[in-house]
């Protein structure tokens, strides 16, 4: 790896993050998290019975990609839409807590906030229920957002769209986001998801995980090959900088106009990964709001994949932390790699 990313560059990028400031656009969950412990199946159907110990809330979708700036040290601009009910409040209160502005939320009476519910039991999902409208947010609310994003677009360095096809996403919006990164020069990144790619045209990095690429190129990536044919067109079709495709236990894939890049996964162990792609495009964000090229920004969001998908629930993580996995990781790759 450290032919992508030296230790002495990781360490001035990171540091950098405290400039930083990164302007999320994206759907707005709260998650919400039962856990408790299994020690029979009902009687009643062959499902098993969760004694509940606790439970807690905790920053989901593009909230969680502010929180996961916040805690690495950047800050965040965000907007996006909750509704006018309990869960929206504790959501914009988690975000004040944090002293991450809150100006750009918009409030819709006629949407509920998005709440999504685990029950975790022994450290496994058992089951999610999510609460939702996702259907596309009406004129009058679209307008606000627009008129919040004029304003913010001209403090932050870097735009990232966290797309959960919750509503807000829509090609009008995109075009305008795009329109406006254009005309103020600030490098858009996406979070995507598939039934939207064709909404992304014009965006300066994209982060499909393997799933994703599959659907959206139609080929189905089994091996090196299929992932080049996948990689190579999405990037064609999408006409951005750069493809960055996370493929789980397998690592991360770069797909830029000159080559196309192997970073290997370093996680070792995977307990849960809810919000490993908001920590991935928040890394990727702050990396490139703070002078790293694609290859080293992409390094970088591999680590902090690799730290948080070993945390349950859905996980942030600090600079420390990531400044650490980067001093042992880069030290313990083979100079071959």
């Amino acid at each position: 790896m450290e032919r992508y990313l030296k230790l002495k560059k990781a360490h001035s990028i990171i540091e950098r993050f405290e400039t930083a400031k990164v302007l999320v656009i994206g759907d707005l969950i709260m998650d919400h998290f039962i856990w408790g412990k299994v020690k029979r199946i009902s009687p009643e159907a062959p499902v098993p019975v969760v004694e509940v110990t606790s439970e807690s809330l905790m920053l989901g979708g593009s909230a969680n990609v502010a929180n996961n700036i916040h805690s690495l040290g950047g800050k965040a601009l965000v907007t996006g839409i909750v509704g006018k009910d309990d869960d929206g409040k504790k959501l914009v209160a988690a975000l004040k807590k944090k002293s991450i502005p809150t100006s750009g939320i918009i409030i819709d009476p006629k949407r509920p906030t998005t709440i999504k519910t685990r029950i975790i039991a022994h450290s496994q999902q058992v089951v999610r229920f999510d609460r939702e409208k996702s259907d596309k947010i009406e004129s009058e609310t679209a307008e606000k957002v627009f008129n919040y994003l004029k304003k913010a677009i001209k403090e932050a360095r870097v735009v990232v769209i966290s797309d959960y096809a919750k509503g807000l996403i829509t090609e009008a919006l995109m075009d305008e986001v795009v329109h406006l990164c254009k005309k103020h020069s600030r490098p858009l990144a996406v979070d995507p998801k598939v039934e939207h790619f064709g909404f992304y045209t014009g965006a300066t990095v994209v982060t499909p995980n393997n799933l994703e690429a599959s659907l959206a190129s139609g080929v189905d990536i089994k091996d090196q090959t299929s992932l080049h044919r996948a990689g190579e067109l999405l990037y064609s079709k999408l006409g951005c900088e750069a493809l960055l495709i996370t493929r789980g236990e397998q690592g991360m894939s770069l797909f830029e106009a000159d080559s196309d890049t192997h970073i290997p996964t370093v996680a070792k162990e995977v307990f849960d990964v809810s919000g490993a792609g908001d920590t991935v495009i928040s890394v990727l964000a702050l990396a490139l709001a703070s002078g790293a090229n694609f290859k080293e920004a992409a390094v970088l969001a591999n680590f902090a994949a690799g730290i948080v998908v070993g945390k349950i629930g859905t996980a942030t993580l600090t600079r420390d932390e990531l400044t650490n996995a980067v001093a042992t990781g880069l030290k313990a790759w083979p100079k071959s790699n």
